[in-house]
């Protein structure tokens, strides 16, 4: 990629997916990530409750030791759940039982969060479910005329591939409208983003339970977890990542 990709002529910006997101984290001060369907809904859930969350990018057998490490519950694949256990699924860390620590990896948000570790940039964790706290949140935070990367992390193609995946589109439009006061410099990227959202923003939840990411969790008996999706700005928790871990959410 080239500069030419950067949108850094803008103050907002939006791009897809880890490649997307490592390639804006390289000039941007706040990085936001969002996955709404679940990894970032999962970490605001995490975090209403208090919950500290430990993103990673894959669930192996370095996922254990690194859970071990940290003295944190491992979260399971949801094809692996059931009661008393805790998965992606943000409605099982809602109802989980003393659940203080979780290493939660997942394919997509979870795997761009961990590899933006170390980068020196702020990022953030957004969903629907905190979208209007983001926005407050940067806006008190960032630098003024910051650059803010906006990064909806889709899903996977069976072969790897990236899915664009249309409810992070949705998310990232929440908070690119939150965050769109008349100062900023919208790219067209996020101005698409936008327009996506306001589209849908007036019955999301038949959105998101019609959308393919949401019929998959439907079909896969995962009705619940497109519910708690659609909580519009239900949290105020902005999860900040410190150390690569969300330890608390920061009210906005």
């Amino acid at each position: 990629m080239t500069r030419t990709h950067a949108q850094d002529a803008y103050d907002l910006r939006c791009e897809w997916g880890l490649s997307g997101a490592t390639f804006a984290a390289a000039d941007a001060d706040v990085v936001v990530v969002v996955d709404v369907l679940s990894f970032t809904t999962a970490v605001s859930v995490a975090m209403d409750r208090g919950v500290h969350v430990f993103p990673y990018r894959s669930q192996d057998d370095s996922s254990r030791e690194f859970a071990a490490t940290h003295h944190a519950v491992l979260a399971v694949g949801r094809s692996q759940g059931g009661p008393g256990k805790v998965s992606l699924s943000p409605a099982s860390i809602r109802s989980a039982d003393h659940l203080e620590r979780l290493v939660l990896p997942s394919p997509n948000g979870s795997t761009i969060i961990h590899t933006l570790t170390d980068t020196g940039t702020v990022v953030l964790a957004a969903s629907l479910r905190n979208a209007a706290a983001v926005g407050r949140w940067i806006s008190a935070h960032a630098p003024v005329n910051g650059a803010i990367a906006v990064i909806p992390s889709g899903e996977r193609w069976p072969d790897g591939g990236l899915r664009p995946a249309i409810e992070d589109l949705w998310g990232a439009g929440a908070i690119i409208d939150a965050l769109n006061d008349g100062t900023r410099r919208l790219s067209p990227e996020t101005m698409g983003a936008r327009v996506a959202w306001l589209s849908v923003c007036g019955d999301i939840v038949a959105a998101l339970n019609n959308c393919v990411s949401g019929r998959e969790l439907v079909d896969m008996g995962y009705a619940s977890d497109v519910a708690v999706a659609a909580e519009i700005n239900q949290s105020t928790a902005v999860p900040v990542l410190t150390g690569g871990a969300y330890f608390q959410g920061y009210d906005a």
